[in-house]
């Protein structure tokens, strides 16, 4: 019995660990689609980049299992947007307007990508929740 509470425990905290890895992950994402459209504060500067989570996994010794969490959040270095727009506040001499390198469908394609690795998460969670009533509700019959 004490292999079994090991294993339903082992399996909901790595399961806790994808969704707190993947919630953070869609935080980055918000925050990237916020951004879209933003133009450089002072003229001729950069405008918001957009930035790239990663993960990183790590043994939880007590558990004997590997979790996962959101890693390093790095600045993606492709080249920003340029516009023609003379009369925005943000262009440089030239009339030039940066804007972020941030592509709103790629962004919407990776929110929809973490929002379904979070739900499988939730659904671990779930399932194991419910043989955690099962086996209790055995033992006491």
């Amino acid at each position: 019995m004490a292999d079994e509470i090991s294993d339903f425990t082992r399996s909901m905290s790595i399961a806790t660990s994808g969704l707190r890895a993947q919630s953070g992950r869609m935080r980055v994402i918000s925050e990237n689609i916020a951004n879209a459209d933003s133009t450089a504060q002072t003229a001729g500067g950069d405008p918001y980049r957009r930035k790239v989570p990663t993960f990183s996994s790590a043994l939880d010794r007590t558990l004997g299992a590997q979790t996962v969490s959101l890693g390093k959040v790095r600045p993606d270095r492709t080249a920003f947007t340029i516009k023609h727009e003379p009369g925005n506040p943000a262009a440089d001499a030239a009339g030039n307007v940066k804007y972020p390198n941030v592509n709103s469908i790629v962004e919407m394609t990776d929110m929809r990508d973490a929002q379904r690795s979070y739900e499988a998460n939730l659904n671990i969670i779930s399932a194991t929740r419910r043989m955690i009533q099962r086996t209790l509700d055995i033992l006491k019959s």
